[in-house]
């Protein structure tokens, strides 16, 4: 998962009342609704094509068991329509099921997960810090073994591919940097996909097994997910039926999609309809009624915070009714979500193949949890003021990142009578909305709510968001 900027629904229903397609796909919701206004609504096609987002595919889980399945859309411009078997890059959803493999292995005893890894690694050793800390299995599927590397962006179809032990010493012809313990393991949470590379290495030596197979033995074949793979590059045989991936601008990636031989983290191609099957699987675990791949305690430790926010392979958010488990991922091109909410066992799985696929997939989450009456993930409403016309004006301008954001500008316009955020690089511009002189909320997905700040002159110089980060105005523009 790359580092990026930005961090980042009513109807009366009986329980398991059915929804029909054409609801949802005129029930995408923004972020914020404004208090006395009509609600703000969205159709889907619309949408995709904001976002330039050629195709997306779902699955809707309720009670524990998929409700549907849907697709729209094309592979790429101009080629076939994507269906419900359509195989879509996971990304980072790779973790929590290559997290699946790693527990049935500490729960058979191969690996403890309290162990140093090193003690099973054969092919390479984590290499010695001046930490005294261990790195053990459980903090590397919790992201708490303090390992570097945060994601990774994957081989060009006509590159050359490294080896496991290439990626993790940072070795040509790997594209990412050594990963190396730089800080006490155990002592903070900080997400390293290269950690998960070093938990792949470590399955596959234990196992003497390559991961493709082990992954398939131990949980895809168990679980009844046939149309996923962990192979890389991808087998010529699910081409035919394999979405690509796409930038924000719309264009496709050059080859089609990138290779990502750090499998575990990245790896795995799926359908949504699969990711269901292993969300479930691990809801049903957690409950005592299935143990295809792991018990019920073992299900129940990988849904337990043992760092931050995050299980063992899971992220974990809400308390009570809204408490869920899930994980987002992003690869080149590709992009998508999976949320279960513990106590009811609904959910759902989102996988596009477009680089705006997150602002899309988050819209039509909104309009599910609103049609099926979700107690999260709804909009918030907020409430707005009006500003006269000739004050709106006044906030244009380009304001300036900074520091680890590397110089990314935010376009704030006057036009049309109402003031728009362009965002960095290939996204749509977002409605900003007033609720006081300083502080607007996007009415749309590529722009968190906003703050101005006024310099020495009376202009407004600054422009913040909620992470804390800072723009400057850039003079003349």
């Amino acid at each position: 998962m790359n580092k990026q900027l930005w961090t980042g629904t009513s109807l009366l229903l009986v329980a398991l009342t059915p929804i029909i397609a054409a609801e949802l796909e005129s029930h995408l919701l923004p972020r914020y609704q404004l208090e006395g206004r009509k609600p703000l609504a969205y159709g889907l096609t619309d949408r995709m094509k904001h976002y330039r987002v050629p195709a997306i595919s779902i699955a809707i889980i309720r009670a524990g068991k998929i409700d549907r399945v849907e697709a729209w859309g094309v592979a790429e411009a101009g080629g076939r329509k994507v269906d419900r078997d359509t195989l879509f890059q996971a990304a980072s959803i790779s973790k929590p099921v290559s997290a699946l493999a790693a527990v049935l292995m500490s729960q058979d005893g191969s690996i403890g997960l309290d162990d140093d890894v090193n003690a099973k690694l054969k092919s390479w050793k984590v290499p010695k810090s001046e930490f005294n800390g261990s790195v053990t299995l459980r903090r590397l599927l919790s992201h708490s073994a303090g390992l570097t590397v945060s994601g990774f962006p994957g081989y060009a179809s006509t590159a050359e591919l490294p080896t496991i032990p290439q990626i993790l010493d940072g070795a040509k012809p790997a594209n990412t940097g050594a990963v190396r313990v730089d800080v006490e393991p155990g002592s903070i949470w900080r997400y390293s996909g290269g950690g998960y590379t070093v938990m792949q290495l470590l399955l596959s030596d234990v196992s003497k097994t390559a991961f493709p197979e082990l992954m398939y033995r131990m949980v895809l074949s168990r679980i009844g997910m046939t149309r996923s793979t962990y192979a890389q590059p991808l087998p010529e045989r699910w081409h035919e039926n394999a979405a690509r991936g796409h930038h924000g601008d719309g264009k496709m990636v050059e080859g089609r999609w990138h290779t990502y031989p750090e499998m575990a983290p990245a790896g795995l191609w799926a359908t949504p309809g699969d990711v269901a099957r292993f969300a479930i699987e691990v809801w049903r675990s957690s409950r005592g009624e299935s143990n295809k791949v792991i018990e019920k305690a073992s299900a129940l430790e990988m849904l337990k915070v043992q760092k931050g926010a995050y299980g063992l392979g899971f992220s974990i958010e809400g308390e009570g009714t809204s408490l869920r488990f899930g994980h987002g991922g992003s690869n080149d091109g590709f992009k998508c979500n999976f949320v279960m909410f513990r106590e009811s066992g609904d959910g759902i799985v989102v996988m596009t193949n477009g680089d705006n696929g997150p602002n899309l997939a988050n819209e039509l989450v909104r309009g599910a949890a609103d049609l099926y009456s979700w107690p999260a993930l709804k909009p918030e409403t907020r409430k707005a003021v009006t500003l006269p016309a000739a004050e709106l004006a006044k906030y244009a301008g380009t304001f300036e990142f900074g520091g680890q954001f590397n110089g990314a500008q935010v376009r704030v316009a006057f036009e049309d009578g109402r003031l728009w955020g362009y965002p960095p690089g290939d996204r749509p511009r977002a409605e900003l909305v007033p609720e006081s002189a300083e502080s607007f909320i996007p009415l749309g997905d590529t722009l968190p709510p906003v703050k101005f700040v006024r310099g020495a002159q009376g202009q407004w110089d600054e422009l913040a968001i909620p992470s804390g980060a800072k723009a400057k105005r850039i003079p003349g523009k």
